[in-house]
């Protein structure tokens, strides 16, 4: 699946105690921005896609497709380095300088100077066209000379937040192999909570709407870049916008009017989305499901943050109209990044604005009072940071600011890389905050000293963790998922499985949420292993083959009429018009848009482990066409193809440049021939001057005696002749051999050829 990098690192911006609605801008020189739409409805100026395959500025959020938000990819408020140097990082460039601002978004004039703020260092040196030298490149006046690294304190008790969810395996050192390998093996529990009675959930995407047509998902999401392009006017605003043909015009005044509109739009078509979602549950026995945290992008950033009321309020209580109907169980998990108990205060800021933004949109979702209880949002404790009590009693001091709007919905769980269960089921048990039991989790992270690995011990803490829901009146809610197979240490074990293989042992009337990379795959397949409710609801679906969704009809080809048909042959076109159509299969039926994407009535929405390429249409593949026979009187190519008149006189054209341009080559060979004779002629007159002298005064007489003329470059001349008329080399004749021995017929060697 997709992945994405962070898309620009936080500024260290003064937090914004609160942040209201964006108004518009008080000055622009550009045309008045669109009238705002009405609550929960579409704009209908600039309609585009929301499609991630067909707008490259929709992108999938990456948070979608984890098994878990734990751990996630480090970005600046993560950034243990920082936790501890006071000095600010100039490699981390500030998106606008607020100073002066007194709005969650300044009203950017100076877009170009937030371009050289994020573009890239230039380059030292360059090379020249000219010459291979390097030249030193022209600094401008906006440039600056970068500063020397500073080095950065890193405690080297603090853990390292690697991503679990990274592809590939995790290396280890020999150590750390053996201190795993020597652990004692864990202890489980054989207790099977059947028959089951709870709620099985699955994390924020569901891979079979996701890959339908449309697409279905709650998770779109957007690059900063886009959102400040987005601010301009597009070239042609009669019409939606084109990656190519109708792209904003940059040249034309920004707005930030026009770019929020832009970021509303994608928040609109993420809650949009989640009723049918609720629905698709449904039908096959799923009712739990969190929520994705991306689905207002960048709603508690410092700079681009805002508020969900009033643009999305209709479409979130729509979203809780419909899980309030069918009975389904919400929540959300902010990210690994999003700590209370933090040494910084950007970082505490931050979770604040994080905290406010998750509350906000569960509120909006108007629940029933039980519904809306069981509405939380689950948060781990973060790093350790040197000093564990120290990061207590910096939460305790944060926890205590919270609104109680916040306190009400927040819950703590146990992590895989500091906190474990008897270090924060105590301090939930003193601020009153339920404890959500990790169990993954605790095979990782775990008091040796009072408990041990597996799922057999810590069914005695059962009471004391229920307890902390039960205080609140809020129906209990665990976590569970397994590590790889060939996980070995505890850090490449904290990688998730796909699927599950078991139940833990839970309660029977439990909410577990199966935190795995398969989503609502993992959840059939423990409805599929122990016959849980809702197992017979579902099929395999057929590879690469959908059976749910509308496909566009493609009209068939025209075919090409020769201008002038005789009547015979119109009689004939028409009876074969009539048969066709007789034979023709009936068109199909066009699916209701309910039940797009909802499985058909064979519910085919199961797809075997490994198989996910099954979602997607299987890839076309070109054959080499058979060899074909010509029909009388016609001529194949080495394609199949009938050899037309065009193409044979393409033929014909492409032999005749042949043999002209093989003609031209021999013409070329002979005259270089001519000239390497002339050459090694000229060699040989300079290396015998005086014989030539000589040789040519006997010549000369001996052409006087004989009444011929003698004339310039007549051995030239002799060679030309030799080579225009081949023959026989003359054979030099030989000296008279001694007597007693055999007379050769060889001829003698001549140094010149004679003229006619």
């Amino acid at each position: 699946m997709p992945k994405r990098k962070s898309s620009t690192a936080l500024a260290q911006a003064t937090p914004l105690p609160d942040l209201a609605p964006l108004q518009a801008p008080a000055v622009d020189d550009g045309p008045p921005a669109p009238k705002r739409p009405a609550r929960g409805s579409r704009s209908s100026g600039r309609k585009a896609s929301m499609n991630p395959e067909k707008n490259a500025n929709v992108v999938d959020a990456p948070e979608a497709f984890r098994a878990s938000p734990d751990a996630d990819t480090k970005d600046e408020r993560m950034d243990l380095g920082k936790m501890f140097t006071k000095e600010k990082d100039d490699s981390v460039p500030s998106l606008v300088d607020n100073g002066d601002s007194d709005t969650p978004l300044s009203e950017l004039s100076d877009i170009e100077t937030l371009a050289k703020a994020t573009a890239p260092p230039p380059k030292v040196a360059k090379a020249s066209k000219k010459g291979g030298k390097k030249e030193p490149a022209k600094a401008t006046l906006d440039e600056k000379p970068a500063a020397p690294a500073k080095a950065k304190k890193v405690d080297a008790k603090e853990p390292q937040f690697l991503d679990p969810e990274a592809d590939g395996e995790e290396e280890a050192d020999e150590e750390e192999i053996k201190a795993a390998l020597s652990r004692p093996p864990p202890v489980n529990s054989d207790v099977l909570p059947l028959p089951w009675k709870g709620r099985l959930g699955y994390a924020c995407l569901n891979t079979y709407l996701r890959f339908s047509n449309p697409p279905v998902f709650s998770s779109r999401t957007c690059r900063i870049a886009s959102i400040l392009e987005n601010r301009h006017p597009l070239s042609n605003p009669n019409e939606p916008p084109h990656a190519t043909k109708n792209r904003p015009d940059k040249e034309q005044p920004a707005s930030i009017r026009r770019g929020q509109e832009f970021v509303e739009q994608l928040c609109l078509a993420n809650v949009r989305d989640i009723p049918k979602m609720l629905r698709w549950n449904d039908r096959y026995g799923i009712k739990f499901m969190r929520l994705s945290s991306e689905m207002f992008p960048f709603a508690s950033h410092p700079e681009y943050g805002y508020k969900l009321a009033p643009f999305a309020s209709e479409a979130l209580a729509e979203v809780g109209k419909v899980a309030a109907e069918l009975g389904h169980r919400l929540t959300t998990h902010p990210g690994q990044f999003t700590q209370l108990g933090s040494p910084r205060k950007p970082v505490i800021d931050n979770a604040l604005r994080d905290l406010d933004y998750h509350a906000e949109m569960l509120s909006l979702l108007k629940l029933p009072p039980q519904q809306d209880r069981d509405a939380v949002m689950i948060l781990h404790l973060g790093g350790v940071f040197g000093d564990k009590e120290a990061t207590l009693a910096r939460f305790r001091e944060n926890y205590a600011k919270l609104p109680q709007g916040v306190k009400d919905r927040l819950v703590l769980e146990n992590d895989d890389v500091s906190w474990c269960v008897h270090e924060l089921l105590p301090l939930c048990e003193e601020l009153n905050i339920p404890f959500v039991l990790d169990y993954h989790h605790h095979n990782i992270i775990f008091d040796s000293s009072q408990i041990r690995e597996g799922t057999r011990d810590i069914i005695d803490l059962y009471p004391r963790i229920l307890a902390t829901w039960k205080r609140k009146n809020i129906t209990p809610k665990m976590h569970y998922s397994e590590p790889t197979p060939e996980a070995i240490t505890g850090r490449q074990r904290r990688k998730h499985n796909p699927r599950v293989a078991t139940l833990p042992p839970c309660p029977k009337d439990m909410d577990l949420m199966i935190e795995a990379k398969d989503k609502e795959q993992a959840v059939f397949e423990l409805m599929r292993t122990f016959k849980l409710p809702g197992f017979d609801t579902f099929n395999d679906m057929l590879p690469h083959i959908r059976k749910d969704d509308n496909k566009p009809v493609k009209p068939p080809p025209k075919k090409k009429t020769p201008k002038k048909k005789t009547k015979k042959q119109l009689e004939e076109e028409e009876d074969a018009d009539s048969a066709a159509s007789e034979h023709e299969p009936a068109p199909q039926a066009v699916i209701e848009e309910d039940e797009v994407g909802m499985g058909g009535p064979d519910g085919r929405v199961y797809w075997p482990p490994g198989q996910e390429h099954w979602l997607r249409p299987v890839k076309k593949v070109v054959k080499p066409k058979e060899n074909k026979k010509a029909p009388p009187g016609k001529e194949l190519d080495d394609q199949g193809r009938i050899v037309t008149a065009a193409m044979k006189r393409k033929r014909v054209k492409e032999e005749e440049e042949a043999i002209n341009a093989a003609q031209k080559e021999g013409e070329e060979m002979a005259k270089k021939v001519e000239a390497e004779v002339d050459e090694e002629i000229k060699g040989e007159e300079t290396e015998e001057p005086a014989k030539g002298k000589r040789k040519g005064k006997s010549q000369k007489t001996k052409e006087n005696s004989a009444g011929v003329k003698p004339t310039s470059g007549g051995k030239k001349k002799a060679v030309k002749d030799v080579k225009q008329e081949p023959q026989e080399p003359q054979k030099p004749a030989a000296a008279p051999p001694p007597l007693g021995r055999r007379q050769s017929t060889r001829g003698k060697k001549v140094e010149y050829a004679e003229e006619d």
